[in-house]
């Protein structure tokens, strides 16, 4: 029906400030409609990759009919830093699961606690990666920690009730 239009080249760095700007105001889809316009034309900017993968996890409670979680993980294979890749992995699972508490429906706890310690693993390879002077894997672990241990209810699923959930 409509034809997007193209981003000028030159037009890339304020476009990213305005991505930014609108992630920060809390509105995502903004952001995400301006990293798709950049990327249309640098589809290697990196800066863009991750603000675009932030963009689509500011979006996992929205109850949207298509997750963006598997589109922010193939967003990962586009970062060239392993380092980035590992963390801004992490990021994916700790948001997911502190969308899955929020939801609050049932097992979800158990699925959460999955993507806690799935986004810890991812982090304690960022920090083994991490450039010196850069301790933010280790400040997102300790918040996994935090969120763990303010929330009882999130924990590995028994092996019992996982059989029993299986049945139903």
């Amino acid at each position: 029906m409509f034809d997007l239009k193209p981003l000028a080249r030159e037009s890339i760095p304020e476009a990213l400030k305005k991505a930014e700007r609108y992630r920060f105001l809390n509105e995502p889809l903004e952001a995400e409609s301006i990293c798709r316009d950049i990327l249309d034309v640098e589809p290697g900017n990196q800066e863009t990759i991750v603000l675009l993968l932030l963009s689509l996890t500011d979006q996992f409670s929205w109850g949207k009919a298509s997750s963006p979680v598997d589109e922010a993980r193939r967003l990962l294979g586009r970062l060239e830093s392993e380092y980035e890749r590992a963390y801004y992995g992490g990021i994916i699972c700790e948001r997911q699961a502190k969308s899955l508490i929020r939801e609050g429906r049932p097992r979800t706890e158990f699925r959460a606690y999955d993507w806690l310690t799935e986004a810890m693993e991812r982090y304690e390879k960022a920090e083994r990666l991490r450039p010196p002077g850069n301790d933010d894997a280790i400040l997102r672990w300790n918040t996994c920690v935090r969120i763990l241990e303010s929330h009882p209810n999130v924990r590995p699923e028994p092996e019992g009730e996982r059989e029993a959930a299986m049945l139903e």
